[in-house]
Order: structure tokens, then sequence, then C-alpha cells
């Protein structure tokens, strides 16, 4: 049976592995390939890196450090940044990739997603929306690291994306990043009842309780988060980890409505 899957999310910037509040004041914790060694051996359900310069500086990906990511991975690998073109996505997959994650490109260029998935199956397709609350309720979506406001209306351009192909949904809330002070369940709620694929949610993890709670309130969903496995206890100090399979399966079944 499907069930639900617990994602460490890295962002890269200068090579390094980051970790932001609220999309700013970057805070390096490490080296990436040192991070998914880690996760190899804590067997992860899947594994998303983010190079949070590539789009923003307008450059294509850094296929080497993607090779590298790649060969060392030994879990589904998704990744995103920079990425523009099919001829881009395609050779990303080449490299070892499962997954590729697109998100200003797909606001500038729906049909880019489309594109990508005829060439490769809509499964491996997944659109990254960076999402910040209006002050009179709502939801924008940005792009560059969230410094850049769209005119994207997010309810109707989910719908758009789902008609266009994508094969996940990733949802990252602006506000709740980096606080580890739980998710944005207005935000989820709002969304699940338009999703007829996998949707995944990124922003706010401070706790297995918190992760917890998202599998008790929204069933089988994708669960995303970076401070959650970068850092231990109230001073943040840097220790990758994620749940033993036994605490994790235990998690799942106590919340999982079956």
């Amino acid at each position: 049976m499907l069930h639900p899957r617990i994602i460490p999310c890295l962002l890269v910037k200068d090579k390094g592995l980051v970790k932001t509040v609220k999309f700013k004041d970057p805070k390096y914790v490490g080296d990436p390939i040192n991070a998914v060694k880690i996760f190899n051996e804590k067997e992860s359900d899947e594994l998303m890196v983010i190079d949070i310069d590539a789009s923003a500086q307008g450059r294509e990906p850094d296929y080497q450090m993607i090779e590298n990511l790649a060969a060392e991975c030994r879990m589904p690998l998704c990744y995103g940044g920079g990425i523009k073109t099919v001829e881009q996505a395609q050779k990303i997959f080449n490299l070892g990739v499962e997954k590729i994650a697109i998100s200003s490109a797909a606001i500038n260029d729906i049909n880019l997603v489309t594109e990508i998935a005829e060439q490769v199956g809509g499964q491996s397709v997944v659109v990254v929306l960076d999402v910040k609350k209006k002050l009179l309720g709502g939801y924008n979506v940005y792009v560059e690291n969230g410094t850049k406001k769209t005119k994207v209306d997010l309810l109707d351009f989910i719908r758009r994306l789902q008609i266009a192909g994508i094969g996940e949904l990733v949802v990252n809330s602006i506000d709740e990043d980096g606080c580890m002070r739980g998710f944005d369940n207005n935000l989820i709620s709002m969304i699940k009842p338009l999703i007829n694929v996998p949707l995944t949610v990124l922003g706010g993890a401070g706790s297995l309780a918190h992760v917890g709670g998202l599998i008790k309130e929204h069933g089988i969903i994708g669960i995303a988060a970076g401070s959650l496995f970068v850092f231990k206890g109230k001073y943040r100090a840097v220790l990758i980890s994620y749940p033993a399979l036994k605490e994790k399966t235990k998690m799942i079944l106590d919340n999982l409505k079956l």
C-alpha cells in the first residue's frame, strides 16, 4: 500500500549544504556528499536536493555536482535548480537522478512541464511552489528564493499544472521555512482537495510530532523537511538525523487512518 513519504530536503549554495530561515540568512551546515552518505545509512525514503543559487543566478545546473550526488545516493533522488529546458532535464536524468524539480521555469512557461513529461514520463516531473501568506488572506507564489512575487493564482495554477502533466507537487511555505514550529495546516487543507497527484509539503517541521500530526490530519502525503534533519536541540547544533525504520513505521501506523 501507499504510505506517507518522509523526505530530507537539502539546500545547496556555493557547493555547500545550507539551511535558511524564511529563505534568508543561509547557515552552512556541511558537505552535501557527506549528508547523502548519512541518509543512505539511515535508509531515508527519498532525498531532495535544491541548488538555491542556480535559478536565482540564471545559470545552468551544476552537472558535476549532480553526477557526484547521484553516484553516491542509494535512494530515489530529486534534483532542482536551474532547469529551464527539456535538454537540461534529460541530461540530469541521464546522470542517474529519478526526479527533477522545477519552479520558476514552470511559472514562466507551463508548456515546459508537458514537454518534459512527454519526454521522460510525468511521474518524474516535480513542480515546487514557494508560497507566502497575503496580509488579507490567501497566498502569493514567489520565485528566485522568495525575492520576487509572481502574479500566479495559486489554486488555478495547481489545476493547470495537473492538466500539464506533473507527477508531484511540492508546496513550500516561506513563512514557516526553518522556523520549526509546525506546518501551515490551513495551506495544506486548502490545496489537498484539489490534488490528484502526490502532494509533498515543506516548511515548518520541528519534531516528529509535527510529522505525525500532519499524517493524522491529512493521511497519505509527502513530508519534506530540512532543519528537522540537520539540527539538534534548541541551540541548533548541526547533526544529520533521520528516524529509524521501526520508529518511523510506528509513527505512521499510529497516525494513519487505515
